[in-house]
This record gives C-alpha cells, sequence and structure tokens, in this order.
C-alpha cells in the first residue's frame, strides 16, 4: 500500500528532528523498541503508545533545546517521569519525543530560615525527605507511589497527608518551565505570597505537560512536628468510617491523615503486608503536634469512634509501627493486584464535598455489587477524595463493557453531587470525556490558553481536552 503524502512528510520530520537531537545529547536519545515502549505505557489498563524516540536530558538548557526542534518540525513533546500516572498522561499516540527527566535529580537549593527548597523535576518525594530530614523539615505531600516532584506538580498531586498539608497545588511556590516556543519561563519568585499579574505557577500547576515542561519547582517545606501519633480503629460499615472522618473534619481537629480502608483492602493487606487486622471497614489515622497536643487528638477521635460504633482504636509512637502500617497503605495496590492474579488493574478517583462523602462511597459500593464487579474502595476522607481500584479480563467484552459503564457512573455521581471526576490522578487521556460535564464553557477557555500557549499542538497532544 502506497502511504500518504502526510505519513511520508511525518516520518521525514520525525527522522530530522532525532537527528538534530542526537547532535545535542549524542547517545543520550534512544530509539530502541523497548525504551520507547518503557517510555509509552503507565502503570493502569490504559492503551499505551510509544514514542518515536526518548530523549534523557541533564539540565534545562537542553531541554530548552529539545523542545525548540521538536517546534521547528512540529513534532509531539511528552515529558516522562517514574512513569507512575493512572489516566494515560505518558502515552504518546501521536509518536513525537519522549522528554525522559530522571537524569534530571538534584536538589538544587534549600533555604531552612524560609522553609522552601528548589529542585530538579526527576527528584523524588523520598530523596528529596531524606536529603532534607537532618535539617528537620520535611515535604508532606505523598501520592504513594515515589513519583517525582515533577510528575506530581504537572498532575497537581496529592496523597494521604492532604487533609492537613493541601495538595501540590497549595506547596508549589514557583516553578521553572520550557513553553512550547522554547522559551523558558519562572513562574514566580520565592515570597510566599504576591499579586503581581496573573498566577502562571497555578496555571501549569496541573497542566499535566499541555503547556509546557517544567524542569525546575520550588516547594514550601515544613516542620517534623515534635510528636506523631497513628493507628487504626475499625468501624461496624463503610458509612459510619466515612461520618467518623466527617466529623473529625468538622470538628475542626488538626488530623494529619485519615484514610478509609474497606473490607476487602483488608483482607489483601493482610495478605501481603502481614497485618493482622480485624477484616471490616477500617480508619488508618495519623496526628502531629504536640506530645500533649497529638494525644488531645487521639482522645477525641477514639470519642467520636466510639459514638459510632467504631473501636477499639490501636495507636502508637512508636516510628517502626507507624512506618509499618503506612507502608502497607501505600503497598495498597499491590496487595490487591496480588489477589486477582491474570487480570489488569484500573485504579480511578473521584473527589466530592465531604457532607456528601458517605452517600457518593455507599452509592459507589452498591453498584459494584449490583454490577458484580470487584472493586476495593479506599481514600483520603478527610477531603472527601476516594479510590476504586477495579480489575478486568480485556478479553472478556462483557466485563470490559461493565466496568468502562460503572466508571462512568462513578464519574458521573461525583459530578452530580458537585465534585470532581478526579480528585488527584488528572485528566489524561482517560478521563476527558467528563471534563464538559464538570466544567461546561470553562472548556472552551482551557481551549484558548492551550492554542494560545501552543499553536502547534506539540505539548502532549490528546490529554486533557476532549
Amino acid at each position: 500500500m502506497t502511504m500518504s503524502v502526510q505519513t511520508v512528510e511525518r516520518r521525514n520530520s520525525v527522522s530530522q528532528a532525532i537527528a538534530e537531537i542526537t547532535e545535542v545529547l549524542g547517545d543520550r536519545i534512544s530509539t530502541s523498541q523497548a525504551v520507547r515502549d518503557q517510555h509509552g505505557k503507565d502503570t493502569t489498563w490504559n492503551p499505551g503508545h510509544a514514542p518515536d524516540a526518548v530523549a534523557f536530558v541533564d539540565n534545562t538548557e537542553e531541554v530548552q533545546k529539545v523542545v525548540q526542534i521538536c517546534s521547528r518540525y512540529a513534532v509531539p513533546v511528552v515529558a516522562y517521569g517514574t512513569g507512575t500516572s493512572l489516566e494515560g498522561h505518558i502515552t504518546c499516540p501521536h509518536g513525537g519525543i519522549s522528554i525522559d527527566m530522571n537524569n534530571m535529580n538534584q536538589v538544587l537549593e534549600v533555604n531552612p530560615q524560609d522553609f522552601d527548597v528548589r529542585v530538579q523535576p526527576g527528584v523524588t518525594r523520598k530523596q528529596l525527605n531524606e536529603y532534607i530530614r537532618d535539617q528537620g523539615l520535611f515535604f508532606p505531600i505523598d501520592p504513594g507511589a515515589d513519583a517525582s516532584l515533577g510528575g506530581m506538580t504537572a498532575t497537581r498531586a496529592s496523597g494521604t497527608n492532604a487533609v492537613r498539608y493541601g495538595t501540590m497545588r497549595d506547596n508549589v511556590l514557583s516553578l521553572t518551565a520550557v513553553m512550547a516556543n522554547g522559551e523558558i519561563v519562572r513562574t514566580a519568585r520565592r515570597a510566599k505570597k504576591s499579586s503581581a499579574g496573573y498566577d502562571l505557577t497555578r496555571l501549569m500547576v496541573g497542566s499535566e505537560g499541555t503547556l509546557g515542561v517544567i524542569t525546575e519547582i520550588c516547594l514550601k517545606l515544613h516542620g517534623i512536628p515534635e510528636s506523631i501519633a497513628a493507628g487504626v480503629c475499625p468501624f461496624p460499615s463503610i458509612e459510619a468510617a466515612c461520618n467518623a472522618a466527617i466529623t473529625c473534619i468538622q470538628m475542626g481537629i488538626p488530623i494529619a491523615r485519615v484514610e478509609l480502608v474497606d473490607a476487602e483492602n483488608l483482607r489483601a493487606f493482610n495478605a501481603y503486608s502481614n497485618l493482622g487486622l480485624k477484616e471490616e471497614p477500617t480508619l488508618f489515622v495519623e496526628f502531629h503536634g504536640s506530645e500533649a497536643g497529638a494525644r488531645e487528638q487521639v482522645d477525641t477521635f477514639a470519642a467520636i469512634a466510639d459514638e459510632l460504633g467504631g473501636g477499639p482504636f490501636d495507636w502508637a509512637t512508636n516510628e517502626e509501627d507507624r512506618l509499618k502500617l503506612w507502608q502497607a497503605r501505600h503497598d495498597g495496590y499491590w496487595a490487591i493486584k496480588s489477589m486477582v492474579p491474570g487480570k489488569e488493574s484500573l485504579g480511578t478517583d473521584v473527589c466530592v464535598p465531604i457532607s456528601r462523602l458517605a452517600e457518593c462511597v455507599e452509592e459507589t459500593r452498591l453498584d459494584l455489587e449490583k454490577h458484580g464487579l470487584y472493586g476495593p474502595i479506599l481514600g483520603h476522607v478527610g477531603d472527601g477524595n476516594f479510590h476504586v481500584v477495579l480489575f478486568c479480563d480485556r478479553n472478556d467484552a462483557a466485563e470490559v463493557k461493565a466496568t468502562e459503564e460503572f466508571l462512568y457512573r462513578l464519574a458521573m455521581r461525583a459530578i452530580a453531587m458537585d465534585g470532581t471526576c478526579t480528585g488527584e490522578h488528572g485528566i489524561g487521556s482517560g478521563k476527558r470525556k467528563f471534563l464538559e460535564a464538570e466544567h461546561g464553557p470553562g472548556v472552551a477557555v482551557m481551549r484558548t490558553i492551550k492554542q494560545a500557549l501552543d499553536p502547534k499542538n506539540i505539548m502532549n497532544p490528546g490529554k486533557i481536552l476532549p
């Protein structure tokens, strides 16, 4: 079959771009099929699409040169961190160049007096916290996976500590990005607040690589608490557990973490991490503060749990016990996956106002039961955000259809409750269909911004905008 003129022109453009990037990076650009496949697939069932080549960059200037070359030939650019995203953010449906940021993994500047730090995007959250620990500081955003801070910024990530410390949106002071035209832009200074011009930082945080490639981030830091108390508390129902979390928030208890884990999850946790917990809907909680303050929070939570039929509340301040508990929570995805061998997994999330949380979780649980789907529920219920981990046999058309229909109902249920189709996973390519329902005319504004900043549509095309 004769190739179309457009196909030939595209191949020539890509080949020329790769040749020019090779002049800049030498052997730090790869066209190996295995490397390309790795950089075109995330951790879920979203179909993967490999880039034409993978560029391994070391600094902002190299990113700039790669983007300038890609802009010249209208070749797509997709930034790649650790590959732990869940909605197809890193796939390359139009081919192009995947820019691997893992070599950009330096902590550039720590300002302990100002409680901030400047890092390259390849630094992971664990790496950062190990680096600053001896200064009595920590970075609280904890999405579970040891994700790169660049990827966390691009997807507006959140995690177990968000109920107290906020999300990436609240903890990024400024960033540096290479825009689609190859310009390097710094969005703000280090001041804790500013009213100078448009908020370019917030525009880039959560843009998922569709407006530019993030190459440096200035982050807020926090002091390591004097005392940390963590524990688990079972409840007679998911509704009771959710109501306990809601009551804590409404009473103004400065809880640091409050995670819902349903009975299915507990079964998997016990098998995978040898926890020996009662297999009932359970809250994993953590309190930060002075020794007296943390103990007061523990006592108040225990009283709330008791009123709702929960308990006993087992808690500890020993670091080893706390780390074991939260490691089990972070290993939750793999624990659940081990219970369903041979099926592909899909982790999805929604977020609703906390007053609707118990209702949304319960309706979701009944929906799963009604349609015979296996989907353990867990989540950061202190801010109304919960996750469902689904499993599906791709060769079973009926099961695929039932899974897709459930995902649609879950997202639309959250939006109908004045919530969002994603609290922290992002839109990527997986949830584009819900953006119009959630934002209405706001999507047209997003399109206008995208067109103005990326007129050639080279920055992670096919993501966010439907």
